[in-house]
């Protein structure tokens, strides 16, 4: 390999140095708990997503037109062990199952059975999910991943019998309440107005970090002469 710019390539050189240096330190156990930078970081952002991803009090408002409102529903399934874990999560929240082969007919207060996967989302939500397994009798975690596989058949199955407003309100219920529920367990929730400095200065290392590499390539190839100024051409007279 050829230099034809030694300053340059001097500068990428230690440019390229400083951010692999920089890089190792960063995936090494030192910033607390045993965690990585990366994993530092992902704890963060994990944190502050969760104070934001709080829908449970607002669905549950949402869900209070439909309590008192009958309903008739009937899902299939190719596992039965899936229908009989189907079959409990309903009997345990106060619907009626009637089990047909491979169908679930399933009946009862709309309101009141989302009212009540709401409040174990809610508690999931809050890292109570000891309460939701002694409930259920299993893992609180089975139990709300089991939910949304229950619930979104029986937004297909409202939706295929043309019930829209149930469908909607089911819909909101496991995407907004269950879903954060499972995703966030354990996990403390913070806002981000609390942690406003934090966020700043991972947002501006990761600005600085980009574009450290960048000039680091950047005096490497012109260093060795490769750039992308346009050569000039001479012309013959």
């Amino acid at each position: 390999m050829l230099i034809t710019h030694k300053k340059h390539f001097a500068t990428g050189v230690v440019l390229a140095v400083g951010f692999f240096g920089l890089f190792f330190l960063l995936i090494s156990p030192v910033f607390g708990d045993g965690r990585n930078g990366l994993q530092y970081a992902d704890d963060i952002f994990n944190k502050l997503s969760k104070g934001s991803s709080y829908f449970a009090p607002k669905v549950a408002k949402h869900n209070e037109k439909f309590m008192g409102k009958q309903f008739v529903v009937n899902i299939k399934f190719n596992d039965p062990e899936e229908a009989r874990i189907s079959a409990n999560l309903f009997a345990v929240a106060g619907a009626k199952v009637e089990p047909r082969e491979n169908t679930l007919k399933i009946e009862g207060d709309l309101g009141s059975v989302l009212s009540a996967v709401i409040r174990d989302a809610d508690l999931m939500y809050k890292n109570e999910g000891e309460k939701v397994n002694a409930a259920y009798g299993y893992d609180e975690k089975k139990v709300m991943k089991d939910w949304w596989t229950t619930l979104s058949k029986v937004d297909k199955a409202f939706k295929a019998e043309k019930q829209f407003e149930n469908a909607k309100m089911v819909s909101e219920v496991y995407k907004k309440v269950v879903e954060p529920g499972y995703n966030f367990y354990k996990i403390e929730a913070q806002k981000v107005t609390d942690r406003v400095g934090t966020m700043s200065g991972l947002l501006i290392f990761y600005v600085i970090y980009t574009m450290w590499w960048g000039y680091a390539l950047y005096h490497l190839f012109e260093g060795i002469g490769l750039t992308t100024k346009k050569v000039k051409v001479k012309k013959e007279i």
